[in-house]
């Protein structure tokens, strides 16, 4: 069955070789990468390899907070 996890990640210009880079730690020990020619095929990279790494390290527990309204 499909489900949702969220993955925090950050997302860089790469100045030196052009395009850009992902990158997203999915368990403390186990990180994705991606790039792309833009932004977006950069994020969609990174998508990829985060399902490519579930595979292997399976998915992490999730602990969800809701934040109050200030």
């Amino acid at each position: 069955m499909p489900r949702d996890i969220h993955v925090p990640f950050t997302i860089e210009e790469d100045h030196e070789d052009g395009g850009w880079v992902a990158h997203a730690a999915l368990t403390p020990d186990a990180f994705a990468n991606g790039e792309g020619e833009t932004r977006e095929e950069a994020i969609e990279d990174l998508k990829e390899a985060i399902l490519a790494l579930a595979d292997v390290v399976g998915v992490p527990e999730q602990l969800v907070v809701t934040l109050p309204d200030d």
